[in-house]
């Protein structure tokens, strides 16, 4: 399995420097993972570094609460994609989730998706705040939304990516929306399980190391 391309290889703590973006964008291009993920604020760095290769540039947006105001992340995904954003992640609005105003939060999700057009939307759901039946309804409102995949995590909340909660979204959106796990995964073998569970992306800060194991497990 050739892992780098699963691999969204990604730098989104506060302290992350320019050093660092230009360090991340540098691994991407070396190992062709297939998208660096980066803070709307490094977008046109990132762009401006991977521009002549195939690596994507992602932009999260309303990152990492998903509790700014649907104008805010409208704005914040257009002036990504103005950037150069290939692909954008959003966090779902979790306390709009929580408090059943589904029509609050499809509406969230649609705002963002019908600003930004043919990009391809992920919508961060946060798994560990929500239970089983929150995550399948949550996802039911993505699909509605016309989002293009599921996001498990932020990778900044109490856990991250887990395999059943992986399946529970393969299950609710069958082929109608891709997978990107994320929160958590830092080995090859880790990474596997997760694709073998359904995940069509995973996003890492550990991409050097999914990818050594994969080398070593090789035989080459």
């Amino acid at each position: 399995m050739k892992i780098n391309k699963y691999i969204d290889h990604t730098a989104l703590k506060p302290k992350t420097t320019e050093r660092e973006i230009i360090d991340l964008c540098n691994e991407a291009k070396q190992n062709q993972f297939y998208a660096v993920c980066v803070s709307s604020c490094y977008v046109a760095l990132a762009k401006q570094l991977v521009s002549k290769s195939p690596v994507k540039v992602c932009s999260v947006v309303g990152f990492p609460l998903g509790s700014t105001s649907t104008q805010a992340k409208v704005f914040e995904a257009e002036q990504a994609v103005k950037d150069g954003a290939d692909e954008i992640d959003m966090v779902i609005n979790i306390g709009l989730m929580k408090s059943k105003n589904y029509v609050a939060v499809f509406k969230d999700i649609s705002d963002v998706k019908t600003a930004i057009g043919k990009i391809p939307l992920k919508v961060i759901l946060e798994i560990s705040e929500l239970s089983k039946n929150e995550i399948i309804k949550a996802c039911e409102i993505c699909m509605d939304a016309k989002a293009d995949f599921i996001k498990t995590s932020t990778g900044f909340s109490k856990s991250g990516a887990t395999l059943t909660a992986v399946k529970i979204i393969k299950k609710t959106v069958r082929n109608q929306a891709k997978i990107k796990a994320s929160g958590g995964i830092s080995d090859y073998e880790t990474a596997v399980k997760y694709i073998d569970a359904g995940a069509d992306r995973i996003g890492t800060s550990s991409g050097l190391a999914i990818l050594s194991g994969e080398l070593s497990t090789s035989n080459y």
